[in-house]
């Protein structure tokens, strides 16, 4: 599989926009960067939380195990992007 411009052999010089890693990225429907696949099922799963975390407050819902969930999420993502 070719992965630079143009079909080279050699990678891109864009990398995921969490971690930086130079593998195979994907873009998430509504947002412009793109993600290794790790960061891309965290970035999605942030985006999900948020949606219901909104949802759950405006109906007057519990959401302490929802922000609890995002919360840790929020910190892997940050413990990758630091470690890039």
């Amino acid at each position: 599989m070719s992965c630079g411009p143009k079909g080279s052999e050699e990678p891109s010089g864009l990398g995921c926009r969490v971690c930086g890693r130079h593998e195979e990225l994907f873009e998430l429907p509504g947002v412009s960067q793109k993600y290794c696949l790790e960061c891309s099922a965290d970035v999605a799963t942030s985006i999900l939380l948020t949606t219901e975390i909104d949802a759950a407050t405006m109906a007057g819902q519990e959401t302490n195990a929802l922000v609890a969930e995002f919360e840790q999420l929020s910190h892997r993502l940050l413990e990758r992007a630091q470690s890039a």
